[in-house]
């Protein structure tokens, strides 16, 4: 089944001491099943507050606009309902759960969004298949969720969930952030596994190509100041890494975004 998620001119805005900052002035975006997407920008362009946003961190205020999946507003939604709707976020720095176990986690949380709990049996077959497939030592199902986890194996957990989650839509935040070139790979191997399996759609947010040579994209935008600014085909992701991101900043600012 085909699902669309349409973002339409959305504003937020987050308190800081200087008092209210606009970061999302008006973004627009749709996506489809099957398709990836790779969001591209500077540091501090407001990437990863899209990202937040859109999954519900209370932390950004809407201020105006719409994210529909499949036509329902996931911004009148709480956090969770929007994880029901089909919504996953893959976290920059996935956070450490103690007294949870991971199997116990992801049953939870897999119940939660199919309204049923699984078949122990063919729950376990495939955690353990899942895992097997990502590398991670059997052990790790027993751990505390993250708790201890390295951070590539911090990253291998958060693809295990979307492999076992099956959500609509799967947005990734720097995924490839803090990998080596092994784990780097295998972490796109399973996205890319998830993908094929479940033909959900995906928002890559990166500043840098080299998770694109892994997981390829089908568009790519560049992000800067709080908007898409420019969008087009894998090509875009090319030029970026000749040309890095400096003809799209305001003048006068400072890149922070060699692209390496």
């Amino acid at each position: 089944m085909q699902h669309t998620l349409e973002i339409k001119d959305l504003h937020a805005a987050v308190e800081t001491k200087e008092g209210r900052k606009e970061i999302l002035k008006g973004v627009n975006l749709t996506v489809h099943s099957g398709e990836t997407h790779a969001i591209m920008g500077p540091n501090g362009s407001g990437k990863s507050t899209l990202a937040y946003t859109l999954a519900g961190h209370p932390k950004y205020e809407v201020e105006s606009g719409q994210a529909l999946l499949d036509g329902e507003d996931l911004l009148k939604m709480k956090p969770d309902e929007r994880a029901k709707a089909g919504l996953f976020l893959a976290m920059q720095y996935p956070v450490e759960v103690p007294g949870v176990s991971m199997t116990n986690f992801l049953r939870t949380a897999k119940t939660e969004v199919d309204g049923k709990a699984p078949a122990i049996r063919s729950w376990v077959k495939d955690l353990q298949g899942s895992m097997k497939k990502l590398r991670m030592d059997p052990k790790f199902a027993q751990r505390s969720v993250n708790e201890g986890f390295s951070g590539g194996e911090k990253k291998r957990a958060e693809v295990l969930q979307l492999e076992l989650l099956k959500p609509k839509f799967a947005i990734l935040d720097e995924t490839d952030s803090g990998l080596d070139v092994d784990a780097l790979r295998i972490v796109s191997e399973g996205v890319n596994r998830a993908k094929e399996d479940n033909d959900f759609g995906i928002l890559m947010v990166t500043h840098y190509t080299r998770i694109l040579r892994y997981i390829k994209p089908d568009i790519v935008h560049v992000f800067a100041d709080g908007r898409f600014i420019k969008t087009g085909g894998p090509e875009l992701a090319d030029e970026l890494e000749e040309t890095g991101y400096d003809q799209y900043l305001p003048e006068g600012s400072d890149s922070e975004s060699a692209l390496a």
